[in-house]
């Protein structure tokens, strides 16, 4: 690939390995596309719940093996560390974190040092008190969101027909139902202070499947989003400069980089 850009870290988190609305395959394309010295999968890229589900996705699909051969491949090429964060749905990691393996470490968070910045690294999980302490109510949700996912699929399939863009129903919502506006802003604003609380700043999450770069009260917040619908990832230059990227399928003739 011409230009293929280099970064110092690069940042994807929700992929949902094991989804039936997972983009594994884009994911797999961008991490592919790029060259980085360091890899953060910030939780829920592989989707236990459902993998466990007899509804779910059967076996283990080819696009599984293309995404791992895929980060495998930019560890040997590039000597890529790797750092796999666990999230609510890959939770079945819990038990391993920490643990180091040659260039792959499994961990419950992070402390990423960025030129003179230091970042908190997590899933984002630890404040989601339906996550952390009514998982069936969490996962009564996640059934909702799939069905809403299902919904947006039929919906999008007849835009790209008509030469328009991939609209996210879901996100729609987020922005226009209160509540919702009023749990991400919740959420942002307790990553932010627990990143205060650990002396960094600046907080790496993701979770919330809703991409974002900007200060909150003097800290840093990002979220690199999800591979689900907004199909984006965070990235690094040397200058420690951070940006959202998002896959081309997002927009009609849209760039790369935002």
């Amino acid at each position: 690939m011409e230009n293929r850009p280099h970064y110092r870290t690069v940042v994807i988190s929700d992929v949902h390995i094991g989804s039936r609305h997972a983009k594994v395959d884009e994911a797999a394309w961008f991490l592919g596309s790029v060259d980085c010295d360091r890899l953060i999968l910030n939780g829920d890229i592989i989707d236990g719940w459902q993998l466990r589900k007899k509804s779910g996705v059967k076996g283990w699909r080819p696009e599984y093996t293309r995404f791992f051969k895929t980060v495998m491949k930019m560890m040997e090429n590039c000597n890529t560390e790797v750092i796999y964060i666990r999230g609510n749905h890959d939770d079945f990691l819990e038990n391993l974190a920490p643990l180091k393996l040659a260039n792959i470490s499994i961990v419950r968070d992070y402390i990423l040092e960025s030129g003179d910045r230091k970042y908190f690294v997590t899933h984002g999980d630890v404040f989601d008190t339906v996550t952390s302490n009514m998982k069936w109510l969490a996962k009564l949700g996640d059934v909702s969101y799939n069905v809403l996912l299902r919904f947006n699929g039929i919906y999008n399939r007849y835009r790209l027909k008509q030469g328009k863009p991939y609209f996210s129903l879901s996100q729609f919502l987020k922005h226009k139902v209160k509540q919702a506006v009023s749990f991400i802003s919740g959420f942002e604003g307790m990553l932010a202070d627990l990143a205060r609380s650990k002396k960094c700043d600046g907080v790496i999450c993701g979770h919330i499947h809703y991409p974002e770069n900007r200060m909150i009260d003097g800290i840093h917040y990002l979220n690199s989003g999800d591979w689900v619908e907004s199909l984006s990832a965070l990235v690094e230059t040397y200058d420690g400069e951070w940006s959202i990227v998002r896959h081309p399928y997002m927009t009609a003739g849209a760039k790369l980089i935002r």
